[in-house]
């Protein structure tokens, strides 16, 4: 090898070096992403008919857009509707270990004491979480209700407390629980709001979705087959895709009912407080319902694997990417006309994390922006030591 040569490998090293002592300081910096899950429906034109009702709401349930809201957040009596609240905790409760469904709680002489609907539970009767869980959901059973209430509080009154304390959580600003089961002989001020009401059974809808294989029986038994329960709700039995929820009434509440329903994978909450009759609360309630299939559908992008991207500076030379399930609820038809656009850094600095954001997925309708989903690094990119990236560069000399 003659001088030339060795003077020019020497050029090539030393360049090498110094791109190291470069690359080992980067200037970029990235984020956490996260998904969304939007709404890009501006519903203003008032519903083509009327509700005789106190109040109403029709939610989507899985963005919580308010796509119809009739005196919403008027607080009045829910009737046992309350019940969606106690379900909550209970579900909740389970979450966190503390009941099983599988476990055998007593009644105690003041839970078996509830008047109003319910299965007649003696004082010392067992039964399980499961089946009174059922009992509440199904039949709407007061007795059953305290009883779950004092197996997750210890007293009724303890678990208003934490009713109360779940609802401001929620942001349920127009509710005053006074009991677990929604009778208002004695109440003074035991009131919700139908947009509270639509609040919640999206809470518990979405959270533990095993309630709506309860709520969406039409005929049951408790008791190895002794007592029969019978859905309040009769639109599990008569509208298509009805899965639940809720139905309450008083002479106080009138006719109540948080109505749930699913179709084309969109569920809806419909939400009436405080119709005259059983027969016009439910009709309402088909009607809100049939509205909202009839005009909205939901577009979703299940997410995934993104392009790799470049990255300097590196143990490894590319990070592989990802972006989370992307969903937004539209007018009817907008669906089909979404348009789905990635944008992506051309290369990243590293050191990268797990989750930093190099990028976006855009969708628009129609060329209008209706949301967007973070494009994150699916793994970590440690930024290359010196002596290895020296290393490198001293065998790719030895090579050549």
């Amino acid at each position: 090898m003659n001088m030339t040569n060795i003077l020019s490998r020497i050029k090539k090293l030393a360049a090498g070096i110094l791109a190291a002592s470069f690359v080992l300081f980067p200037t970029a910096s990235y984020g956490a992403g996260e998904a969304q899950s939007i709404a890009a429906v501006s519903p203003d034109d008032p519903l083509p008919f009327d509700l005789d009702c106190a109040s109403a709401v029709l939610m989507d349930a899985e963005t919580g857009t308010v796509l119809y809201n009739k005196n919403g957040s008027e607080p009045l009596p829910p009737a046992s509707v309350t019940k969606i609240m106690t379900l909550l905790l209970v579900m909740e409760a389970i979450d966190d270990g503390k009941l099983t469904l599988t476990d055998t709680l007593q009644a105690s002489e003041y839970g078996a004491s509830m008047g109003g609907s319910q299965i007649y539970l003696e004082p010392g009767e067992e039964m399980t979480v499961e089946d009174l869980i059922k009992s509440v959901v199904i039949s709407s059973a007061n007795d059953a209700a305290v009883t779950l209430a004092e197996a997750v509080a210890g007293t009724e009154t303890a678990f208003i407390t934490m009713m109360n304390e779940r609802a401001a959580a929620l942001g349920m600003n127009n509710t005053n629980f006074e009991n677990a089961t929604g009778l208002d002989d004695t109440t003074v001020n035991h009131v919700t709001s139908a947009l509270d009401i639509a609040l919640m059974s999206r809470e518990l809808i979405r959270k533990h979705p095993l309630i709506l294989q309860y709520s969406s029986i039409w005929m049951d038994t408790v008791r190895n087959g002794a007592f029969g329960l019978t859905n309040t709700n009769r639109l599990i039995r008569f509208y298509s895709g009805a899965t639940g929820l809720k139905t309450g009434s008083t002479s106080k509440a009138k006719f109540c009912v948080s109505a749930t329903a699913c179709r084309n994978g969109m569920h809806l909450i419909a939400v009436i407080m405080g119709a005259p009759t059983r027969d016009v609360r439910n009709e309402a309630a088909k009607s809100l319902l049939d509205h909202g299939f009839a005009n909205y559908s939901v577009y979703r992008d299940e997410g995934g694997a993104g392009p790799d991207i470049k990255v300097t500076g590196g143990v490894d030379g590319v990070c592989p990417t990802s972006y989370a399930p992307f969903s937004a609820l539209l007018s009817k038809g907008d669906a089909e006309k979404t348009a789905k656009e990635i944008e992506i850094d051309g290369s990243a600095a590293a050191p990268l994390k797990k989750g930093d954001v190099v990028g976006k997925v855009r969708y628009t309708v129609d060329g209008k922006m209706i949301g967007s989903s973070d494009i994150v690094c699916s793994a970590d990119v440690e930024k290359i030591g010196f002596f290895t990236l020296l290393s490198r560069i001293l065998s790719s000399f030895t090579l050549s």
